[in-house]
């Protein structure tokens, strides 16, 4: 059976990292979607497919077209996509800031998973795994807009997970508080050793797929993380 994985945002800072250890894992193909999917490989089974506002459902269609379903394939998604607005109260906050959060946190999420489950329903199994938020789970204060939009895709992840037993297709997110990237070093200063890593998420993610089969409908936490020396 062949495996082939789909990565959506593998030019940002989590998406890149993470594309980088799974081209060393043992898939035969990879596709590396995003605006800036500048992944440098050697390995001629990763295609790059430049794609842009994945919250138009056309753009997400024409994304898919690059990827062949087939009944001797095992298909696999991580969903990287997402962005962040806080720091304002609700009385604070802009319809336009809100709307934005949700299209871009849920509706894209929502078009990927949709169209990747046509994909795997025709093929012979599969399994999507989104980023979420501890913030989804946990609200915090001036995060509304943003922990909302969070919230609502665990929601969708999880009714995913429901409705994915009839095509044998898993879904399951992973929640991080912060994760160790250079922008997140700039306004959140302190000890980042506590930051998850990105490469970390990507050896993580690998692992989920390597027993897609039974690991279903989880919302796994990454927080508190600590070193060992």
């Amino acid at each position: 059976m062949k495996k082939e994985l789909l990565i959506f945002g593998a030019g940002g800072a989590l998406g890149k990292v993470a594309s980088e250890v799974f081209i060393k894992k043992d898939y035969d193909k990879i596709f590396l979607f995003g605006s800036k999917a500048e992944v440098k490989s050697k390995n001629k089974q990763v295609e790059t497919v430049n794609v842009n506002n994945l919250s138009l459902e056309a753009n997400v269609v024409d994304a898919f077209k690059s990827v062949t379903p087939g009944k001797d394939k095992i298909f696999f998604l991580f969903n990287t996509i997402g962005g962040y607005s806080g720091g304002k109260n609700i009385w604070e906050t802009e319809l336009n800031d809100f709307e934005n959060m949700f299209k871009l946190n849920l509706m894209t999420s929502f078009l990927i998973a949709k169209h990747f489950s046509l994909l795997v329903k025709n093929s012979a199994a599969g399994s999507i795994l989104i980023t979420a938020a501890l913030t989804g789970i946990n609200p915090d204060a001036k995060k509304a807009a943003y922990g909302a939009s969070k919230a609502a895709l665990i929601h969708l992840v999880k009714t995913l997970a429901l409705e994915g037993k009839e095509i044998r297709l898993t879904a399951n997110a992973i929640a991080p508080f912060v994760i160790d990237t250079p922008a997140n070093r700039k306004w959140m200063k302190g000890n980042y050793d506590g930051f998850v890593k990105p490469a970390e998420i990507g050896e993580l993610v690998n692992g989920i797929f390597n027993n897609f089969n039974f690991i279903n409908g989880n919302i796994i936490q990454l927080a508190d993380r600590f070193s060992v020396e």
